[in-house]
């Protein structure tokens, strides 16, 4: 499996892109602004979605994504999320008000757009790649999500606070390699944190003493005006774990 990062910023901005990558060709691992830099080919190729919860800057890409390459495609666009995610992408984005509902267009026995709902904890297999689901602590309904090679995982936490149930999910992984985990803010604002549910550097470096399996640690998802800070924070707060921040255009093989 090939995880190729094309945005993981908290916000905008040149060369700021927010969450989502891309797995081998086929599969997104959330669609936020990221998306936009891939060619229409390389959208054309994309036939799984899966949505780690319903938060703008993880879905604004699909209905341009739908829209742009619909005509193109022999099958429907398949999006993969909880039912509670699937449920506001119909009523907030897809409802004829926000955009098109591409669920009935152009017929209703050939949409270009599918939703596929999974179960916390489901794992869907596509051609040999395993893609689990796992709780994330967020505001709305959230999750994280393994992917499974066989010959090795990665761990992305989603949008998430404080959560022991992320930690018992990895350590139970035997073939852990990589762990992508957010840290939207800095330590001044850990109120802000905590009430948005998101970590901080004090919150993570606490998280990551509950992990038992070795693994690469990548940063994700800081705010653009506390990018320097915070990390400054992570690598003084959480220095025994070595972790990185994560870049646009990462590969991760495993």
């Amino acid at each position: 499996m090939k995880l190729r990062v094309l945005g993981c910023s908290g916000g905008i901005g040149k060369d700021l892109r927010t969450t989502s990558f891309l797995l081998d060709n086929d599969i997104l691992i959330d669609a936020g602004t990221g998306v936009g830099d891939l060619t229409v080919e390389e959208l054309r190729h994309i036939d799984h979605v899966f949505i780690t919860h319903a938060h703008l800057d993880h879905i604004a890409s699909i209905p341009f994504l739908v829209d742009t390459v619909g005509f193109l495609r022999d099958l429907p666009l398949t999006i993969h999320a909880l039912p509670e995610v699937l449920e506001a992408l119909q009523k907030y984005i897809f409802n004829w008000v926000i955009w098109p509902d591409f669920l009935h267009i152009p017929s209703d026995n050939g949409p270009f757009l599918r939703f596929e709902p999974f179960q916390l904890g489901e794992t869907v297999t596509l051609q040999g790649r395993k893609i689990t689901s796992f709780h994330a602590e967020h505001v709305v309904p959230a999750v994280g999500f393994h992917l499974d090679s066989g010959r090795g995982s990665l761990v992305f936490s989603g949008d998430t606070t404080v959560n022991d149930k992320l930690w018992e999910a990895i350590n139970k992984i035997t073939n852990l390699r990589y762990l992508i985990i957010e840290t939207a803010f800095s330590n001044l604002d850990y109120d802000l944190a905590v009430v948005s549910k998101h970590l901080c550097p004090s919150m993570l470096a606490s998280e990551l003493a509950k992990l038992e399996v070795p693994s690469e640690i990548f940063i994700t998802h800081l705010k653009p005006a506390e990018i320097t800070v915070t990390m400054k924070e992570v690598r003084e707060c959480a220095a025994a774990y070595s972790p990185q921040m994560l870049q646009n255009n990462h590969l991760f093989e495993f």
